[in-house]
């Protein structure tokens, strides 16, 4: 094995394991406001009006399981699915202010302990910026 890929492999294991320390981190903090993974990932990507399409794109899944997700916030009445502005086919997803109010909270306890929070805000800043240029990568 060629110290290249040595170190390649290396590298994806941590990627893999700060992905696995995030995801067990989050699904900790859920829990605790009655939150499953996915619902805390999708009213955490709710950052305003968006469709389904849009909310799957941020959560890395396919539409049928965001709209299982939403399904369920919307049961919980934390999401509403309103009609589009520009697309009568479309409908967009807005947090109803119970849903705004559970998002803050939800915010602040991913905040806590996270497993980031040990890098500086420059250092955060450099992993993002080497992070999206590995993903963009043709």
């Amino acid at each position: 094995m060629t110290s290249e890929s040595q170190a390649e492999r290396e590298l994806c294991g941590l990627v893999n394991g700060l992905a696995q320390q995030i995801a067990d981190h989050v699904r900790d903090r859920a829990a605790t406001l009655g939150l499953t993974a996915p619902q805390a990932t999708a009213l955490r990507e709710m950052t305003g009006p968006m469709t389904m399409r849009d909310l799957a794109e941020r959560m890395s899944c396919e539409p049928s399981n965001a709209t299982f997700v939403v399904d369920r916030l919307e049961k919980q009445r934390l999401i509403e699915r309103r009609a589009h502005p520009t697309d009568r086919r479309a409908k967009r997803l807005v947090l109803t202010p119970e849903g705004a109010d559970l998002r803050e909270r939800l915010l602040d306890l991913l905040s806590r302990d996270s497993p980031l929070a040990g890098l500086t805000k420059g250092q955060q800043d450099t992993l993002r910026d080497l992070l999206e240029q590995a993903i963009t990568r043709p």
